[in-house]
Order: C-alpha cells, then structure tokens, then sequence
C-alpha cells in the first residue's frame, strides 16, 4: 500500500471547538482549552502516525479581524497553516450566528478541499442541525459535512477515514516518533497561560505572555535511580503595574493558586516531578511592539 501524508489544517471563528477537536483527532492534549475566545495563539502541529499514513494536523487561532500587532500575528499563523494544506477543516459552533465573512472569505480564496463540521451538537435539535448542514452546502459546496460534538467525541471516528482519502501519496514529513512540533518548554508556558485564562477576567488573560527562562533535570535525592526533578522559572508578562497585582493578588494568593495548578498539569505532562517558579513582570503596550512579538515568537 502507497504511503500517504498531508497537511489538515483546522479553521473557524474563535471558540468553535478547534482546539478539543485537535485533542481528539491526535489522541494527545496538545492545545489548552478555556471557555474564553482566542486562547489559541499559534499555529500548533499535531501528528498522527501509522505505517501507511502521516497526517499532520494545524491547531490554528479563531480568526478575527485584527485590532493590534498580537492579533495580526495570530492571523499571519492562520494564512501559514492555509498555504500549505491539503485538507481544510472548517469548524463552526451549530449556535453561531452567520457573521463568519473573514473565515469564508479565507476559504474560498485559497480553493482548498474542505471539510465543514457543525460542532456542539449535544443538545442541538435535529431540525436545527439539518438547517445549519443545508446552510452551510449551499454556502461552502464542501467535500463533506459532519455534526459532531467534539467534546463527547461524537460522529468523529469517521472523520480521519475521510481526511485519508483525500490525501495525496507522499512520504512522511516529520520523524514517525514525533506526535508535535513544539517543545516541551512550549507546552509549559501554555499551560501556565492556561490557568491564567482561568483564574482571571476582563483583560487580564488577553494581556499576558508566559516565557520559560529556565528548565533543568536534576536527580531527586532521594528517589530511584532515574527519577528527575525538573526546575522550571517561567515569567509572566504583562503590560501595567496593576495587571501585575491583580496576577500576584493579596500575599501572592493568586499567584501561588495558579503555580500550583500549573505544577500538576506539568507534572502529569513530563512524567517527573517539578518545582515551578513563576516571577511577573511589565513591559508596557508588548502586544503591539514588533521586537517583543518576535522575541516571543509571534512572527508575521
């Protein structure tokens, strides 16, 4: 049998479901997931890998109409991950209202087999579902149209079949052992970025960056041989002096109650246990400033 790989990338409004769909479709948790929109900053690549098949997935941003330099850097991710696909999923919430010009705008331009699913299907009823499914193939003529509930994993088995027969016969891209681009220190800074989505409201969680700027093994003293202790400090940016207190909070309250969440979420990650130091500091307006965005790794 011909060997066959491809690029999926996974587009919609924000706070459709893109990133749990990701989670489920790559059998790892990958993206973070809060109830609030545009958690997802990057472009996150995850890979599925079997004898006969590679299918690299892209976890992208909600796509939004961007006010400043951050959001256009989220956007540039969302075009990269359109440029290269040979599968489009688009993802859309069946409770969305018809306001998505900028995401059919993008689809369309780029002439990409496309797969449209209508996500949050669990209390949906039927005669809704079947509107949004006529809606959506009389807007988008896709390939193919699936209401699932990603979060249930409802109707999603058949996908990966589907997304297989539409990819081309090539060789693997990245190394069959490999299920991400990202390093381990990536996943650390998204989710510390995670529990401040949610423990905090308003603009905090939107003006915060989290930068890893140590990560050790060590061998645990007193534990078998092999055993680890990773040391980890991690700085949380934020753009005002009060952001930065409202983070630390009353005798560093907060801030302690986000470590500590954090730590377990790493320590479940890493297999090891871990002694996670976090610091906040201000660099005013970040979020619009190019040396910053680039230092932080949101390159246009």
């Amino acid at each position: 049998m011909a060997h066959k790989a491809g690029f999926v990338s996974i587009v919609g409004k924000p706070n459709v479901g893109k990133s749990t769909l990701t989670n489920v479709l790559v059998g790892e948790r990958l993206s973070i997931i809060t109830p609030k929109a545009q958690t997802t900053r990057h472009r996150i690549l995850g890979i599925v890998n079997d004898e006969n098949y590679q299918i690299v997935f892209s976890d992208t941003p909600g796509i939004i109409k961007p006010k400043y330099g951050l959001q256009e850097s989220m956007m540039s991710f969302v075009n990269g991950s359109l440029t290269d696909a040979d599968v489009l999923l688009f993802v859309t919430d069946v409770n969305e209202k018809h306001d998505e010009e900028d995401a059919i705008e993008k689809i369309k331009n780029k002439n990409i087999p496309t797969i449209v699913l209508i996500n949050k299907i669990d209390n949906a009823k039927q005669d809704k579902v079947a509107e949004k499914i006529a809606y959506w193939e009389e807007l988008l003529h896709p390939v193919a149209i699936y209401a699932i509930s990603a979060l249930h994993k409802h109707n999603v088995d058949g996908l990966l079949d589907k997304i297989l027969s539409m990819l081309p016969e090539h060789p693997a891209y990245y190394n069959k052992e490999d299920y991400t681009d990202r390093s381990e220190r990536f996943f650390v800074s998204e989710i510390v970025r995670e529990k401040i989505f949610l423990n905090y409201q308003k603009e905090i969680p939107y003006s915060t960056e989290v930068i890893v700027k140590s990560f050790k093994e060590e061998p645990l003293r007193s534990g078998k041989a092999g055993d680890v202790l990773v040391r980890i400090t991690a700085e949380i940016i934020v753009e005002r002096d009060s952001q930065k207190n409202i983070l630390i909070g009353t005798a560093g309250n907060m801030l302690k109650k986000v470590g500590t969440e954090a730590r377990i979420e790493i320590e479940k990650m890493l297999g090891s246990k871990v002694f996670l130091e976090l610091f906040v500091k201000v660099i005013p307006d970040w979020r619009s400033k190019k040396n910053y965005l680039k230092s932080f790794g949101y390159d246009n």
